[in-house]
């Protein structure tokens, strides 16, 4: 059974460089729905990506909590620059509907209390996890998903992205009891003029 997208849905990854932004702005842009990144590490930031890319209006690109200068950990960009990251700050904004996208995995630190699992059960929402389809992909991914459902976090299904790799996806799946929802080849560079195109292609039997 196909797995619907509900209005508001949160994106992670089993690593940094996985595709986040790359799912997150396919479903932005096909579901209809505003992008935010809480916290944002580093000068070229993943709004200004997704608006060139899925060339999504400026209403619905809602600006970060955060916007740190240091493409590092949360906790340590903000360390550098002294600032403290507070969750009163990383509120869910009042959109219908959103696609909210993480920083690294979930076990990345955003300050010295807090992780972003601990932000992922805040805001409440279902989770979609982006996996790399290369080796190792399989430990990191069950790893993800054990420790989102540790936390009682709903999940929606995994995107796996790269080359394709039809026994990691079969694993994912079966380890992981979950959905894979698209196995995507992420090479194919995205444009707004694209984007729907793309979209349709991977995702278009759960609209």
């Amino acid at each position: 059974m196909a797995v619907a997208f509900p209005p508001r849905f949160f994106v992670t990854g089993t690593d940094t460089g996985v595709g986040k932004t790359y799912v997150a702005a396919l479903l932005a842009a096909g579901l209809g729905c505003a992008y935010w990144k809480p916290v944002q590490s580093g000068t070229d930031t993943d709004t200004d990506w997704v608006r060139r890319t899925a060339g999504l209006p400026a209403d619905r690109l809602l600006p970060e909590a955060y916007r740190l200068r240091e493409p590092l950990s949360p906790h340590e960009a903000a360390r550098r620059e002294g600032v403290a990251i507070e969750m009163a700050r990383l509120a869910l904004p009042d959109r219908e509907r959103l696609v909210v996208e993480g920083a690294g995995g979930v076990m990345v630190p955003l300050n010295r209390e807090y992780l972003m699992i601990d932000l992922i059960v805040a805001l409440a929402l279902p989770v979609v996890v982006v996996a790399r389809s290369e080796l190792g992909t399989i430990n990191h991914t069950l790893l993800t998903l054990a420790q989102l459902r540790r936390n009682d976090c709903p999940l929606l299904g995994v995107v796996v992205n790269g080359p394709t790799n039809e026994a990691n996806c079969r694993a994912i799946a079966d380890y992981g009891r979950v959905d894979i929802l698209a196995a995507i080849d992420r090479r194919e560079e995205l444009s707004p003029a694209n984007v729907a195109a793309v979209f349709a292609r991977y995702f278009g039997a759960y609209v």
